[in-house]
C-alpha cells in the first residue's frame, strides 16, 4: 500500500473520519523472539486468569462450538475454551500449539468461529481473514473516539498496531462483510485494561 501514498505520508496515521477508522503503513513488526514467553507470564497472573474467564464467558454466551484463536498470546484461552485451537505467527507459539495438537490451518475451511483478542489490529489484511469465517468473530481491542484520541493513546503503536477503529467504524467495517454486532461490552476495561472494548459479531445471510 505504501507505494501509492503521496510523498511525506508514508509513515503517519492515515485516518478517515467518514469511515471511523485508520491505518498506519509502517511495516509490521517481527513477532519472533520472546513474544510468546512474555504473554505466557502475563497469562499466569490473576489478571490473565480474569481476562481468560471473561473471554470464555463471552464466547460461550453466543456459541457452543470450538473456536480458532488468532494470535494466541500466551495460550491460556486455547487451553481453557474447550474444543478450541489456535493460529499464530510466532515460531514458539506455533511449536507450542503443534506439540499439543492444537495448531489450526486457517486455510482449512470451514472456519466457523474465530477469536481475535488484541490481534485483529495487528493483521496486515484482516478482511481476508474475516471473509473465511462462516458464523462468529469475537474481538477485543482498543477503540478510539477520533484521530486525535488515537494519536494520544498508549495503544497507538505503529508497526505493531496497523489498524485503528472507532466503535462506529469497527461495526461498519464488519457490516460491509455481512457481520452484525450482537454484543459490545467493557468487561476487560472493568478488569483494569485501559480503553479495551469487546465485541461479538455474527455473520448474517440473505
Amino acid at each position: 500500500m505504501t507505494h501509492a501514498l503521496p510523498p511525506g505520508l508514508t509513515d503517519c496515521l492515515l485516518w478517515s473520519e467518514e469511515l471511523g477508522m485508520g491505518f498506519h503503513p509502517r511495516p509490521p513488526m517481527d513477532y519472533s523472539g520472546p513474544y510468546f514467553e512474555k504473554y505466557q507470564v502475563l497469562d499466569a497472573t490473576p489478571m490473565g486468569a480474569a481476562l481468560t474467564r471473561a473471554r470464555v464467558e463471552l464466547v460461550r454466551k453466543h456459541f457452543a462450538g470450538g473456536v480458532v484463536d488468532i494470535g494466541i498470546g500466551g495460550g491460556r484461552f486455547v487451553l481453557e475454551c474447550e474444543g478450541s485451537a489456535g493460529f499464530d505467527v510466532n515460531p514458539e507459539a506455533v511449536a507450542w500449539l503443534d506439540s499439543r495438537g492444537l495448531l489450526y490451518d486457517i486455510n482449512a475451511l470451514p472456519l466457523r468461529a474465530i477469536t481475535c483478542w488484541d490481534s485483529l489490529e495487528h493483521i496486515p489484511d484482516p478482511e481476508e481473514l474475516v471473509a473465511k469465517v462462516s458464523e462468529w468473530v469475537f474481538v477485543s481491542m482498543p477503540v478510539y473516539k477520533d484521530q486525535a484520541d488515537c494519536l494520544k493513546s498508549k495503544h497507538f503503536k505503529p508497526g505493531e498496531h496497523l489498524h485503528y477503529w472507532s466503535v462506529r467504524g469497527l461495526i461498519g467495517w464488519f457490516a460491509k462483510m455481512n457481520f452484525g454486532c450482537v454484543e459490545i461490552n467493557e468487561r476487560e476495561s472493568d478488569l483494569g485494561r485501559e480503553g479495551i472494548t469487546s465485541f461479538a459479531f455474527r455473520r448474517f445471510h440473505g
